[in-house]
């Protein structure tokens, strides 16, 4: 294999939740007479921070959001995960192929990525592996989160590469002076438009794309 590391996204890669997530969303806006339609939900949030969705959210209307707005989200998103939630078709298969390191580094908190992979059972492959934004306070795009994840793994950026499925995390990786490659399913290749990248379409595909 090309790279002595791999470094994946969450939300999207590993676990297909994206849709989850905004849809949530897009109903809590909706119950309180906002304009927000899924279509533009998901071009506008995909790999965004929830703080980003939120003051999205908020710059629709002139009242302020519930004061419990976050709270709901956090409590109908982990129950609609709970019941649906899956991993993204070839995850499992790839992990099982792969001799090297890995890790999974999400700008969503450590209970999230935790239920995320427990409930889609991955959680035993990256035990001890998982890193948060929460836990340095540094979100992507920012690369901090994927350089903070590469040097406690005890790898550089250079010996790494970073799977993601979202411009942001992809600015992330490109700024931390990492290989990444972009999941772009479903025909979303047009989110990479600003970035060379090697892009991918399914996730049976990327252990031959890796060697």
């Amino acid at each position: 294999m090309k790279y002595k590391c791999i470094l994946f996204d969450c939300d999207g890669v590993l676990v297909d939740s994206e849709k989850i997530s905004i849809g949530t969303l897009v109903s809590m806006a909706q119950e309180l007479n906002i304009p927000l339609q899924e279509e533009e939900a998901m071009r506008l949030f995909l790999g965004k921070s929830l703080e980003f969705c939120f003051e999205y959210i908020q710059s629709l209307t002139d009242k302020k959001l519930p004061i419990n707005f976050e709270e709901d989200f956090r409590t109908r998103s982990f129950k609609a995960f709970k019941s649906n939630l899956q991993p993204v078709a070839g995850v499992p298969q790839l992990i099982n192929k792969l001799k090297v390191p890995f890790c999974v580094a999400s700008n969503g908190p450590a209970d999230k990525i935790r239920l995320n992979l427990e409930t889609t059972h991955l959680l035993e492959q990256f035990e001890g592996n998982i890193f948060s934004a929460y836990d340095i306070n540094s979100w992507k795009p920012d690369p901090q989160l994927y350089l903070h994840a590469a040097k406690t793994m005890g790898f550089e950026p250079k010996d790494c590469v970073v799977i993601e499925d979202s411009p942001v995390g992809v600015q992330a990786a490109i700024a931390g002076g990492f290989a990444v490659y972009g999941y772009a399913p479903h025909g979303s290749e047009g989110h990479f438009s600003d970035y060379d990248i090697p892009l991918f379409d399914d996730m049976n595909k990327l252990y031959d794309l890796l060697q």
